[in-house]
């Protein structure tokens, strides 16, 4: 049976911040349909036995419903909910915890309101967009249409540092004075494929990584002059080099064109020297009130030492060493290690280390040898702990594990698996990225008695 369009209502808000549509056939999901919310919808695809569906025509507006900042948020998809309130959003991403929670059938947990940002836009500080051509050949910059490769022209990005726009204007300007054509993934020419900024919130530091199709290219060096000297605030400028017909945005090359290889930040008055490639939270105002929260649910002490699986570059473990004896960061990425001891000399702090390897067997390794740990951060990636590092905590009963989520769904997940010797009474929702359907949760688990 074929569905061009329907007329239905919004009951709920998915994990992705699509609007839910119960159907008699099945339910759809809807982009920019909020609950309460009737519309007619255009189906545009099936996928695992849901539909899929835009709005065709609203019948009915939500009171949550806003006037966007940006006038092409619903064709890039970048902001899937700056059509909403804020203080909807906050409550949207509540219920979005309390919801992984109650898929896992855990109960007697309480998920308190989501911590707002004060700086709900503009605050990104890690931009990333690709260059291109618009249909009448002017050189753009922008974002894919969601399940493209169709550059949407965007000027200015409402969530992103507005240091950055000016930036890429100039970066445009001069690609059409030096005659620099953007890349075209159909023949594989042309030079300029990506640019990415990072901004310091702390220090008036800006690094770009502009990603070239060549090596080499002619004219380089007055480029960089000219691009120094109308944008002033760049302290770092990369090249990195993909030659690959690839969708994979770095190469593996890299030099540094002007500057120092990295730029500097701060979080909780920690300095951080971060690089082209380094992880590093994208939003500043956040992440402090995140790992503020995640340090006082550790309730440490000066005379412990805590473990920090998944360290990166050292942020969470070198925020919490002023308050405990001794802190040991384990990271797997090589890169990472180096960055996290560079940052632990650039601020003079002697009581952390950082170990290169698998965090499950570096921590079972170091207890094995006599290291005592009564508290585990861990900050893992979206997909959550392995399962070898949950039997790992399960067999050596750490008094706590403080768990920095990205992903509410493996946090609970997670947190299941670890019910057997671990309770949990509380999580903290932190709004990371405002005008989107991401959301850090902090998570204190405790041995039970």
């Amino acid at each position: 049976m074929k569905f061009d369009r329907v007329t239905g209502k919004c009951v709920d808000l998915s994990f992705e911040g699509k609007g839910v549509v119960k159907l008699s056939y099945g339910t759809v999901f809807v982009d920019g349909l909020f609950p309460g919310e009737e519309a007619e919808i255009e189906i545009q695809y099936k996928r695992a036995g849901s539909y899929f569906g835009k709005v065709y025509r609203l019948i009915t507006k939500s009171n949550d419903r806003i006037q966007p900042k940006c006038g092409v948020c619903t064709a890039c998809g970048g902001c899937q909910l700056q059509q909403l309130s804020y203080p909807a959003q906050l409550e949207y991403k509540t219920k979005k915890v309390k919801d992984a929670f109650r898929r896992q059938k855990i109960e007697n947990i309480e998920a308190f309101p989501c911590i707002s940002a004060e700086k709900p836009y503009e605050y990104r500080n890690k931009i990333q967009v690709p260059i291109g051509r618009d249909p009448h050949g002017h050189i753009v910059s922008g974002f894919y249409r969601s399940g493209t490769h169709k550059i949407i022209p965007i000027d200015k990005c409402w969530i992103e540092d507005p240091r950055a726009g000016k930036i890429i204007l100039e970066l445009k300007k001069l690609m059409k004075e030096f005659h620099y054509a953007p890349y075209d993934e159909d023949t594989r020419s042309g030079l300029v494929r990506h640019v990415l900024i990072r901004t310091s919130a702390h220090y008036d530091e800006v690094m770009v990584t502009i990603v070239t199709n060549k090596d080499e290219f002619k004219g380089k060096n007055n480029f960089v002059k000219e691009w120094i000297k109308r944008c002033p605030n760049i302290k770092s400028l990369i090249q990195n080099i993909n030659t690959r017909d690839t969708n994979v945005i770095l190469g593996e090359k890299e030099r540094t064109l002007y500057g120092p290889s990295f730029i500097k930040d701060s979080i909780l008055g920690v300095d951080f020297l971060i690089s082209s490639k380094s992880f590093f939270q994208v939003n500043p105002e956040q992440v402090e009130k995140l790992y503020r929260k995640a340090i006082d649910f550790a309730d440490l002490h000066e005379d412990e030492n805590i473990f920090d699986a998944y360290c990166g570059i050292g942020t969470i473990s070198l925020c919490a060493s002023k308050y405990v004896k001794k802190v040991t960061g384990v990271e797997i990425v090589k890169e990472a290690i180096v960055d996290a001891k560079k940052n632990a000399k650039i601020n003079n702090i002697t009581n952390a280390e950082f170990l290169l390897g698998d965090a499950g067997e570096v921590f079972e390794k170091l207890i094995n040898g006599g290291e005592k740990y009564s508290t585990v951060l861990v900050d893992p990636p979206r997909k959550g702990l392995d399962q070898k590092f949950i039997n790992t905590l399960l067999r050596l009963e750490p008094k706590k594990v403080v768990y920095v989520s990205c992903d509410p769904e493996t946090l609970a997940r997670d947190v299941k698996s670890l019910s057997e010797k671990y309770e949990i009474k509380v999580v903290q929702p932190v709004d990371m990225f405002p005008m989107t359907f991401h959301v850090e949760t902090v998570a204190c688990l405790r041995l039970k008695e």
